[in-house]
C-alpha cells in the first residue's frame, strides 16, 4: 500500500528570512491526518536566507537530522560543537535530556536549502550527542546508508530503529530496496523527479509505504531521494 503526499499539499510558512514547507504538522501548521509517520515526526523543507537563521533554542528527547541540499549551515550547540556543514553533508543531534543549539546561514549571498528531520527516540532522558557525515562524493545509482540504530556500514548510530538511506540518481538510473516483513517506508524526494513503484514523484513529494516487499526507484531527472526504513 502506498499513500502519496504531494508537495503542494504540505504546510507552508513564509517568514521573510525563512521559507518552509512541512510534510507533517509543525508550529502553526496542524493537520490531524499528517501528525507524522511511525517514528518519523518532522520533515521540514527549509530555505534560509543569507545572513539569517535559527537563534539558540532548546530541544529534548528528539533525534534531529539535517541534510543540506544547497549552500552552507553553521551549527553551534551547548555541547560545545561548532561547525559549518555544506551541500551533501548530514548532521545528527540527539537532544536527549536537553540541549540548546543554533543554525545560521553564514553566507551573505546564497540561501541555504536543507531538510530538517525529527525522529522520536526509543527512550527519553538520555545523554545528548552529536555527529556528522558527508555524502558529497557519494556515487550515483545506488542507495547509501546515512543512519541506523547500530551505526552499521559507516552510518551514524541513532536512538531509534530507523534506517535512513540516500539515493543520488541521474536520469535513467535505477535502484531498489527490499522491505522486510512488518517494516514500513517513507520516501521523500528532496529534488528531481523519480518513479517509485510505478508512481511519478517530483521535488517535495513523498510516499508512505506499508505491506510492500520491494521499492523500485528510477530517475527521470537528476534526483536526490531520502528513504526511511521504519519499524
Amino acid at each position: 500500500m502506498m499513500t502519496i503526499r504531494k508537495a503542494n499539499e504540505r504546510g507552508h510558512a513564509e517568514h521573510g528570512w525563512l521559507d518552509t514547507y512541512h510534510s507533517f504538522s509543525f508550529a502553526d501548521y496542524y493537520d490531524p491526518q499528517w501528525m507524522g509517520y511511525r517514528s518519523l515526526r518532522v520533515i521540514n523543507d527549509d530555505l534560509v536566507m543569507p545572513g539569517a537563521g535559527f537563534g539558540a533554542h532548546p530541544h529534548r528527547d528528539m533525534e534531529i537530522i539535517t541534510y543540506v541540499l544547497r549552500g552552507a549551515l553553521e551549527h553551534k550547540d551547548s555541547m560545545g560543537n561548532g561547525s559549518i556543514i555544506r551541500a551533501g553533508d548530514l548532521q545528527y543531534m540527539s537532544a536527549g535530556s536537553g540541549v540548546q543549539h543554533s543554525e545560521f546561514n553564514p553566507s551573505k549571498e546564497e540561501a541555504v536549502r536543507l531538510l530538517q528531520i525529527w525522529i522520536m527516540p526509543e527512550a527519553k532522558g538520555q545523554k545528548p550527542r552529536y555527529a556528522e557525515k558527508t555524502l558529497r562524493d557519494a556515487s550515483t545509482g545506488q542507495l547509501h546508508l546515512m543512519t541506523s540504530k547500530t551505526g552499521r556500514d559507516g552510518s551514524i548510530a541513532i536512538r531509534q530503529d530507523a534506517d535512513l538511506w540516500l539515493a543520488k540518481l541521474e536520469p535513467g538510473q535505477k535502484t531498489s530496496h527490499a522491505l522486510a516483513a512488518n517494516r514500513n517506508a517513507w520516501v521523500q524526494v528532496a529534488e528531481g523527479e523519480v518513479v517509485l513503484n510505478g508512481k511519478t514523484l517530483v521535488t517535495g513529494d513523498a510516499a508512505a509505504v506499508s505491506e510492500e516487499t520491494k521499492l523500485e526507484l528510477s530517475a527521470n531527472k537528476p534526483s536526490q531521494v531520502l528513504l526511511f526504513d521504519l519499524n
